[in-house]
């Protein structure tokens, strides 16, 4: 059995798709296990590949559903928690960053500044595992009962500070509705009233609040087959890099050089005002980097991603 540890969200889940492929790649014949929230179970069967998920949140005792794995690779962080929960579980061989901290002097340097795609694929490659970066693209669900066609904006975010002004989602609700995008307004149950305010200042009809309605498979679902996606830095940005779908991602206060879409894709545009305030930020609301960018930037962005559809499109034909 080979196990490896991602504990996190959906973010950091899709990152992990092309060392999760390369683990595949490289023990075809052997159980890949990975441990990882429960709830992330819809996106894992979209990853494809995976054996078993094993239900597993935090960092404490590991479960002993993990057994006894011969390879566990540590796609969760830099240790010492991390490191200490795998090794508890008695792998024949541990695949992790180096951590004298646990105990684990094998393994590449961290680095701070490196995408989170690349952390891992260079990890696996330090131990003689190829991985792909390129390889993000998830399995394409049955829309089931999601509208499809649609433009989701999702403005919430589980840290306040990666959130753009809803004063300035409204704007971009009403000015892309102008436009014909039918627009939808996705988010957790939480953000359901931010979403419900912003799509009634741009006079949107009540049912465009998806938020706190999808649960991930048919979020999943709903990107999958949408027209657009508008997000800040957050694991809905993801879903769109896995499935192509034309995306604007907003970026403060961390640089999407560390979690933006893949380069080379120009239905994909990352906005980012770098350079402007710090990334430690103890204010109320959205970061200095985040509020700098105006609607009229993004509505910008959001023509050039589509141009670059049509241009794809008339290309292939």
């Amino acid at each position: 059995m080979i196990l490896a540890l991602r504990a996190l969200g959906v973010g950091d889940l899709a990152t992990a798709v092309p060392a999760l492929r390369a683990l595949r790649a490289a023990h075809p014949g052997r159980d890949l296990v990975l441990a990882a929230p429960g709830w992330l179970a819809p996106l894992v069967d979209l990853v494809g590949g995976v054996d078993r998920l094993v239900p597993t949140d935090g960092l404490g005792r590991p479960d002993p559903a993990l057994g006894t794995p011969r390879v566990a690779v540590n796609l969760h962080g830099r240790g010492p928690e991390s490191h200490r929960m795998l090794a508890g579980t008695r792998p024949g061989r541990l695949l992790a960053y180096t951590s004298p901290e646990a105990g684990h002097h094998d393994g590449p340097e961290w680095r701070d500044d490196e995408h989170e795609v690349d952390r891992w694929c260079r990890l696996l490659d330090w131990y003689g595992i190829p991985a792909d970066r390129t390889d993000l693209d998830l399995r394409r669900p049955a829309p089931g009962g999601a509208p499809t066609g649609m433009t989701v904006l999702h403005p919430g975010s589980k840290i306040p500070a990666k959130r753009w002004p809803p004063g300035r989602f409204a704007a971009l609700a009403r000015e892309l509705a102008a436009r014909g995008h039918r627009v939808v307004l996705t988010g957790s149950p939480d953000e359901r009233a931010t979403a419900q305010r912003i799509a009634e200042a741009a006079g949107l009809p009540a049912d465009a609040v998806l938020a706190g309605r999808t649960d991930l498979g048919r979020l999943a679902a709903l990107v999958a087959y949408a027209r657009l996606v508008v997000s800040g830095d957050t694991g809905v940005a993801h879903l769109a890099t896995g499935y192509r779908t034309p995306s604007v991602v907003l970026f403060g206060p961390v640089s999407p050089a560390r979690w933006g879409p893949p380069p080379g894709r120009p239905r994909h545009r990352a906005l980012w005002a770098g350079g402007q305030g710090s990334p430690r930020w103890e204010g109320v609301g959205s970061h200095p980097t985040l509020a700098a960018i105006g609607v009229d930037e993004v509505v910008t962005a959001v023509d050039e991603v589509e141009r670059a559809v049509r241009v794809s499109r008339a290309v292939a034909a």
